[in-house]
């Protein structure tokens, strides 16, 4: 195997993952990345391959040890079998929607996260926040894509609210039907570089991956007109190829996404909050009715607003209680005869 092989470099492969193999499977595995998830099966391409293979790993028993877009796995050459996956230079995450208290892996190995916005009713501050908190969890740069400005008269008011979320925020306003004015978000998909997508259901991921691919394959549904909210159009998460050689990873629209694992990532986003609460008088302050409390004297001077205060109260509390969950659930699974 020439683990410098440009295919693989196409794919994404640099010294990260060949510096993760053995000598040995060096010369007996072949790495490949997947392409797509599929029902127990995943794409995969690598070097003069590429189809179909199990999604099964012997010996894995976490979650995270199951293969998901963007990975790379290292796989057997003539049974095609996958033998492990590498370590993960990102990983986006979280918990599964409703009473399911699983972990469900959203995407591996992503250079730049779009996240994607409409200009319309569904502009959701407290969902961006959201996106921006897993982007900086994982350390993967997130850009805030705004479409469907050509359908509002004031598209520079959704831009200062998306900059006003966190400073040196990139945001780009962009009409995703228009090549030309799609054209800049391709210079952030160069040649061998991984770009996903997240937003909600009808805020034009499909349109705006269809315009940077030069292709109408993705099928795409009209907004509801009584609400600005859209119907999901992506039912699998996979890459695709762009003429810059970039690739672009789409995946299943995602109303509800709750975040877990996540302390450094809202240290990050809401670090004007935690550098508040540093100044407070005493160290347990809960920020409400204490004397001396430096968060409460900023929203007394105006400098913060009691809005995001209560989104970083509420995203805490969540990332407290899924965090929790997640452990008890690994904790559980690892159990001898625990169902995995």
């Amino acid at each position: 195997m020439d683990v410098h092989d440009p295919i693989l470099a196409d794919l994404g492969w640099r010294s990260f993952f060949s510096t993760q193999l053995s000598a040995e499977e060096t010369l007996q595995c072949r790495p490949v990345r997947v392409m797509a998830v599929h029902r127990g099966k995943v794409a995969v391409a690598g070097a003069g391959l590429e189809c179909l293979i199990s999604s099964h790993i012997a010996g894995s028993q976490g979650e995270e040890d199951r293969p998901t877009v963007g990975d790379w796995l290292l796989i057997d050459p003539a049974s095609l079998e996958p033998t492990r996956i590498l370590d993960r230079a990102s990983l986006f995450k979280r918990r599964a929607p409703g009473g399911d208290r699983r972990l469900q892996l959203v995407a591996a190995n992503v250079d730049t996260l779009f996240i994607v916005a409409s200009c319309n009713q569904d502009f959701n501050v407290p969902r961006l926040e959201r996106y921006l908190v897993l982007a900086r969890e994982v350390d993967v740069t997130p850009v805030v894509v705004l479409t469907k400005v050509d359908l509002t008269d004031t598209p520079e008011r959704f831009r200062e609210a998306a900059r006003g979320l966190q400073p040196g925020l990139q945001v780009e306003a962009v009409n995703a039907r228009d090549p030309e004015d799609v054209s800049r978000l391709a210079a952030l998909c160069g040649k061998g570089e991984t770009v996903a997508l997240l937003g909600s259901s009808g805020v034009g991921k499909s349109t705006l991956v269809n315009t940077l691919r030069g292709s109408d394959s993705i099928a795409t549904q009209a907004v509801r007109e009584r609400d600005g909210k859209g119907r999901h159009t992506t039912t699998v998460r996979e890459m695709h190829r762009l003429d810059h050689g970039g690739w672009l990873l789409d995946t299943p629209g995602m109303r509800e996404l709750q975040i877990s694992d996540a302390a450094s990532g809202l240290a990050e986003v809401f670090d004007d909050i935690v550098l508040l609460t540093l100044g407070c008088r005493f160290a347990n302050c809960t920020h409400s009715t204490e004397p001396g409390c430096a968060v409460q004297s900023a929203m007394a001077e105006g400098t913060l607003t009691p809005d995001r205060l209560e989104r970083w109260r509420k995203l805490l509390a969540e990332d407290s209680v899924n965090t929790g969950s997640l452990a008890e659930r690994r904790i559980r699974t690892d159990q001898p005869g625990k169902r995995k």
